[in-house]
This record gives structure tokens, C-alpha cells and sequence, in this order.
């Protein structure tokens, strides 16, 4: 077997890597929790992740054509700018994981590999300007324009778009950022609230039942007609189509993809909604393209997939 890439998706508790085939086609997927011991005992188990991978497919480490790696930071070529939850700063990366494995090494922002790879192989398919926007602990945007990646140095931070004027802080040195509205995290924070003021909503029971309050939480509430719950959606779904509108306007992409556990919300309490609400926002109701927003399809493969099939929309 030959010709397969492999992607790692290194992600704030988990490393995963997975072997894909020149068609895109996942073959394998191996993880093991993240365990930071300094620069070089990271790169130890990156390269033994991705002979992992390689031999869970079948192959031999010689198999390779590749690695990508998707960071949740920033990076330049192969060295690694800074990242979030781990200490990696102005560290050369490709050169340290290419002395254990001598494969040619992509480094890519962990949003960007997402977007990678729903436009290849998922929700993007057939498009060439798609945006891949992923709600999780904070809010990742990844770009995609007459299909290249807007990465790199270039890798756009969808989150830190300001939708609130002299909001809430964020940990960028703004206040008011997308993310501190949109994200899981504020999600969670929200329902949070709504349940201190309610105490007779449906919330509580949904909490106690999942043994925490999650992105799931309001829409399980919801679907039971809870109206407290129901307040916390259309206010989420709010805070969502602010920013959706503005990264619509100003990229006026084909598609526009949602991930993440809270894209997986009942579609009538989500993307229903925020369809309607974009549709009031945007400049295209005016006229020219209309941008479609969808549900991303890869789930938690989008990262690996991607990461893998960097090459193909970048310039490098």
C-alpha cells in the first residue's frame, strides 16, 4: 500500500491521526491523550502517532506520502508561531517531527484543517469559496477562496470579529468578540443563567439527566417546549447570525458549513432559524449570490482529513 497521508488533529486533551488515501477516503484512526513533556518528547509522539496511523491502515511507515498537522494557533511554513494550549512558541516544528520520520510535513491552524476538509470531502464539495465555521470552547473560522486555503500567516480568526461594541471581554485583549457569544462556551454560560433566573424550567431536569449543563442542554429543553429554553435559542441563534452576516458580506462565499457539537442541534431550533435571520442580514437579499448554511458533515474526521489533504489547497 502506498501513497497514504496522514493527519494529526492536535486538539486541547487528545492527539488523533488518522491514514487517508489519495481519494480523501479516511482509512484509519488512531489517538492518545495529550502529554506535554517539552518540544521534543511532542515530536516523539507525533511521529509515533503517525506510524501508528500508518500501521492501523495496513501500511509501513515507507507507505507515507505526507503528514499534516493541525494546531490551535498560529504557524508559518513549518514552524509553529504560538499555540493555545500548550507551550509552543517560534518552534520549527516540520524540522523536529522530520528527524524521527522523513516524510514532507504541512502545518496548518486547527480551523483551517476543518474547513480543508468539508471542502473536499464534506459539506463543501463542489464549492470554490467556502468558510467552515466550528463552535466549540471558542469559535474557529477557516477560509476557503476560489479553492485555496487563506492560511498560514494569512489564517483568519473568525471569532475575534467584534459584534458587541465595549462587550464582554476576551482572552484577545478585545471585548465584545464573536466567540463570547456564539462559541459553546457562551452557549453554556447562557443557559447557565437563564436557569438561575428560572428555576422552574425544563433546564434543570435536561442537566441533571446529562449529568452537566452542555451545548446540548437548551435544545433538549427546547424540544420539549420549555419556553425559557426556547428564549435561550432564538438568543443564541441571534448572536450567531450577527457574526455569520458580517463573514457573509464581506467574503460572499458559496457556503458557509457549521460544526461542532452544537451545529448538532435539532435543525429546526438551529439552522432553520439562523437561515432566516443571515437571510434579513445580508447584503445578498439585495441581489447576487446567496450564500447557503449548511450543517458540516465530518463530524470530529474533518480535522485529520484535512490536515492530510493540506497540499492540496495550498500554495506550498
Amino acid at each position: 500500500m502506498s501513497g497514504l497521508f496522514i493527519g494529526i488533529d492536535v486538539g486541547g486533551t487528545n492527539l488523533k491521526a488518522g491514514a487517508v488515501d489519495g481519494a480523501g477516503r479516511l482509512l484509519a484512526a488512531v489517538r492518545r491523550p495529550l502529554d506535554f513533556r517539552g518540544t521534543e518528547a511532542f515530536a516523539d509522539d507525533l511521529a509515533d502517532l503517525a506510524r501508528a496511523a500508518l500501521s492501523a491502515a495496513g501500511a509501513a511507515p515507507g507507505d507515507g506520502a505526507g503528514v499534516g498537522i493541525g494546531l490551535p494557533g498560529a504557524v508559518s511554513g513549518g514552524e509553529v508561531l504560538y499555540t493555545t494550549n500548550i507551550p509552543l512558541e517560534r518552534t520549527d516544528l516540520a524540522a523536529l517531527f522530520r528527524r524521527r520520520l522523513d516524510l514532507p510535513v504541512l502545518l496548518g491552524n486547527d480551523a483551517d484543517c476543518a474547513a480543508v476538509g468539508e471542502y473536499l470531502r464534506g459539506a463543501g464539495r463542489g464549492c470554490r469559496d467556502f468558510v467552515a465555521v466550528t463552535l466549540g470552547t471558542g469559535l474557529g473560522g477557516g477560509i476557503i477562496l476560489d479553492g485555496r486555503l487563506r492560511g498560514g500567516e494569512a489564517s483568519s480568526e473568525a471569532g475575534h470579529l467584534v459584534t458587541h461594541v465595549g462587550g464582554l471581554p476576551c482572552p484577545c485583549g478585545r471585548r465584545g468578540c464573536w466567540e463570547q457569544y456564539a462559541s459553546a462556551t457562551a452557549l453554556i454560560r447562557q443557559t447557565k443563567a437563564a436557569m438561575a433566573a428560572h428555576p422552574e424550567s425544563l433546564l434543570h431536569a435536561c442537566a441533571a439527566e446529562n449529568g452537566t449543563v452542555d451545548g446540548r442542554t437548551p435544545f433538549q429543553a427546547a424540544e420539549a417546549g420549555d419556553e425559557t429554553a426556547l428564549a435561550v435559542c432564538r438568543q443564541y441563534v441571534e448572536e450567531l447570525a450577527e457574526g455569520t452576516a458580517s463573514l457573509i458580506n464581506l467574503l460572499r462565499p458559496e457556503a458557509v458549513a457549521f460544526g461542532g457539537g452544537v451545529a448538532a442541534a435539532p435543525e429546526q431550533l438551529l439552522l432553520e432559524p439562523l437561515r432566516r435571520r443571515v437571510g434579513e442580514l445580508c447584503f445578498s437579499r439585495h441581489g447576487g449570490r446567496t450564500t447557503r448554511i449548511l450543517r458540516a458533515e465530518l463530524g470530529n474526521d474533518a480535522g485529520i482529513i484535512g490536515a492530510a489533504l493540506l497540499g492540496r489547497v495550498t500554495s506550498t
